[in-house]
């Protein structure tokens, strides 16, 4: 497998200087190989979202580098890093338009990373591949293409955000929380749809969750943070035997801390 992004020893501090410092990021490294799926956990301030707007590139750290495929990507602007970098918010409002259509949505998605030329109408040819790619959701949005987003579901609007994300296959995906604000029948529903699209795509995936059993559930890889660094690193057949308290147990061994559950997997 190759290594499509390496964190190395990324730091980030908000606020240095002043008596609100705080260094979130300390020395955090990760190499994340092609067709990952890995599902991050951590405490409140553990650095999870810190670590997701380094990699989409809205927040510059302070030391240490983000290399994708290789080269380093840390002075790329977000607006530049959106070719290669999709990237699913809690919010299901956030991934479309409201007031454009689900063609129109995934016109933009199809784009991504095009210089926009004279003609921004949705092609024929385009209209069939947006058929074809919702049929894989089960969700029959495949026959609503003329239909606002606003008139869907939050269910259905994360769905589609992820059927877009994949449309033109980026080279990371990340999922921020992109369950926690819907209900837990949904939440399954997107779960589910995550899981196939992430197989059927081949997409390589960072997943930010604050469900325990959704990150031993889904992925081929777990990561746990605590005060900006990773303590915990599973895969393979010690992940699929994973309980909670297994993993409560790994984090005391690794970070010298006793959590509770509530307190492992605060937002």
């Amino acid at each position: 497998m190759n290594t499509i992004l390496s964190i190395q020893s990324i730091h980030k501090t908000f606020e240095a200087g002043t008596i609100n410092e705080n260094h979130v990021l300390r020395g955090m490294e990760l190499d994340v190989q092609e067709g990952d799926f890995i599902s991050i956990i951590g405490g409140n301030g553990a650095g999870k979202s810190t670590l997701m707007n380094s990699l989409a590139g809205t927040l510059t750290v302070d030391q240490g580098d983000i290399l994708l495929e290789g080269k380093s990507i840390k002075n790329i602007p977000a607006a530049k890093r959106a070719k290669d970098i999709a990237r699913v918010f809690q919010d299901p409002k956030m991934g479309t338009a409201s007031r454009l259509t689900i063609e129109e949505n995934m016109a933009i998605a199809y784009r991504r990373g095009l210089a926009r030329g004279l003609s921004w109408g949705v092609k024929d040819s385009e209209r069939q591949i947006f058929k074809e790619s919702l049929k894989e959701l089960g969700l029959g949005l495949e026959n609503r293409l003329k239909v606002d987003t606003q008139f869907l579901s939050g269910g259905q609007r994360q769905a589609l955000t992820l059927m877009m994300a994949a449309l033109v296959k980026p080279k990371l995906l990340l999922l921020d929380e992109h369950t926690a604000a819907l209900d837990p029948k949904t939440s399954d529903m997107v779960m589910d749809l995550t899981k196939k699209i992430v197989e059927n795509h081949q997409l390589t995936t960072l997943m930010i969750t604050h469900n325990m059993e959704n990150a031993i559930e889904f992925g081929n890889r777990l990561v746990m943070l605590h005060q900006g660094r990773i303590v915990v690193d599973v895969r393979g057949e010690e992940k699929k035997n994973l309980t909670v308290q297994h993993l409560m147990d790994l984090f005391h061994k690794n970070s010298g801390q006793v959590l509770s559950n509530d307190e492992l997997i605060l937002n």
